[in-house]
């Protein structure tokens, strides 16, 4: 080994090591110990979804489908999500975004649990591209970092594997149809024979109405993908389940 390579890998293990090691909350600055990235009281105050849609994830009242997927189920086999995206959960996701990259170790410690619980029988993992622009004006895809982040965790592999071609509007204000209508053709499979028989599972770190999973999943699925599913940190909750929650 060269004294470069040496180097090299000497500043990549100094490198993970600093974000790896926590000694304060990563959302109310609170003191923790033993390497946590929340304090005890954040953690609890996570919105965390314990019953769910077994189709979107999204959280339900009671077991069983959802209003929405009853409609129009999503293109994935199965899709879960850590938490409402609401309150310190949706807070983390917008820093992460906004370039606090080492939130990426806080997401997946959350997500970690529930991919091995529901996605163990998965053979590969995957992230929502970005186009060329947007990622250089970000810095960095986020969906990449936390499959990234996952994959090393679990062993299972990465594929990168989709392309985004164009830009699409903004979809905060479209609904599903709107969405998946602004989506249509915008993803590319450059590398369709890694895709063919496999398990795959969609990493992101917000799902909103699963148009984006759903355009990406038709992709992988037509290639010849034995199963797609989708793990995200939150989901935004169907206004039709809760209307009074919606308007705060």
């Amino acid at each position: 080994m060269t004294v470069k390579e040496r180097f090299t890998r000497l500043i990549s293990r100094l490198k993970a090591y600093g974000e790896s090691y926590n000694y304060t909350c990563d959302l109310c600055g609170r003191e923790v110990f033993e390497n946590e990235r929340l304090c005890k009281k954040c953690r609890e105050e996570l919105p965390v979804i314990t019953t769910c849609c077994p189709f979107c994830g999204r959280r339900v009242l009671e077991e069983g489908p959802c209003l929405e997927c009853k409609r129009q189920p999503l293109a994935v086999q199965k899709a879960r999500s850590c938490c409402l995206h609401e309150g310190g959960a949706a807070a983390l996701v917008l820093r992460l975004k906004r370039g606090e990259r080492y939130l990426v170790s806080t997401l997946a410690d959350e997500m970690l649990p529930l991919f091995l619980r529901e996605f163990q029988e998965s053979d590969a993992l995957t992230f929502v591209p970005m186009t060329k622009r947007a990622e250089r004006a970000r810095g960095y895809n986020q969906s990449r970092l936390l499959a990234e982040e996952l994959a090393r965790r679990t062993g299972k592999e990465l594929l990168d594997v989709a392309e985004k071609q164009r830009e699409t509007k903004a979809q905060k204000t479209l609904g599903r149809t709107a969405r998946e209508e602004n989506l249509k053709g915008a993803f590319h499979l450059a590398k369709r024979r890694e895709v063919r028989g496999r398990r795959i599972v969609i990493v992101d770190d917000t799902m909103t109405t699963g148009a984006t999973a759903g355009e990406l999943a038709g992709l992988f699925t037509r290639a010849g993908a034995e199963r797609v599913g989708l793990l995200t940190f939150t989901s935004v909750e169907d206004t039709a389940l809760h209307p009074k929650r919606s308007k705060k």
